[in-house]
């Protein structure tokens, strides 16, 4: 006889079935043990599509819409309506939601992708040209999490990252100057910080932005690099 174990329909002869599901129950669990405690120590913040545009917002949409007028993707009375409602825009959102259809996601002028990262067993990447909340849950159970801040849209000059990661690692890579900090309640063992200073400094700048690294990390690390610097050639112009 068939026995039914969390909706699924188990065959008692498959011996393999009965461990799917308890896998797939123990990942479930972990799942919503860490969702947990990340939810405990996450502040609650406005959805980052109610952020206030700036006008360097605005511009980075107005260019998009230039190109696609240019290459016919609008049409003039199109692209004349969609500038004035970039210029009158007061939210990130707003601004968004004029060139969604106009760019595959990831080549938008602006990503407002306020998910927790997490990673379970697996890798996950986040980077472009993306709006950072000052609040970024990162979960990690075994996985990989990359974090690239090079070219995000900070909304704050201090980002907590709230780590919930249990033998996983976590990488970030921001600009050179940033900051690293560990909150002084946070369980964080292993941080290897290779953040380089900017050509000339000896110092971090009074205004530098800070990443604060919160929450645990259990038989895990974090990495946080620079980007490497381009190479010059062997032959330069003179």
């Amino acid at each position: 006889m068939d026995h039914v174990v969390n909706g699924r329909v188990i065959d008692p002869t498959n011996r393999f079935s009965l461990e799917d599901v308890s896998s797939e129950s123990r990942e479930s669990r972990l799942n919503n043990l860490l969702s947990a405690l990340i939810a405990a120590r996450s502040p609650q913040t406005a959805p980052t599509e109610d952020l206030r545009a700036s006008d360097a917002d605005r511009e980075r949409v107005i260019a998009v819409l230039t190109d696609a007028v240019t290459d016919g993707r609008l049409s003039h009375p199109e692209h004349e309506e969609r500038v004035a409602q970039a210029y009158a825009a007061r939210t990130l959102g707003d601004l968004a939601a004029l060139t969604v259809d106009l760019l595959p996601p990831d080549d938008q002028p602006l990503r407002m992708d306020g998910r927790p990262l997490t990673a379970f067993f697996r890798s996950e990447t986040r980077g472009g040209r993306w709006v950072v909340p000052s609040h970024v849950p990162v979960t990690s159970l075994g996985g990989r999490v990359t974090m690239d801040l090079c070219e995000a849209l900070l909304q704050s000059r201090r980002v907590v990252v709230q780590l919930a990661v249990m033998a996983g690692t976590v990488t970030l890579i921001v600009p050179e100057g940033v900051r690293i900090v560990t909150a002084p309640s946070a369980r964080v063992g292993s941080v290897r910080d290779e953040v380089r200073l900017p050509p000339g400094a000896t110092g971090h700048a009074p205004d530098a932005p800070v990443i604060e690294l919160a929450g645990f990390v259990l038989g895990g690390k974090v990495v946080a690099k620079s980007p490497r610097r381009p190479k010059k050639g062997l032959f330069r112009r003179t």
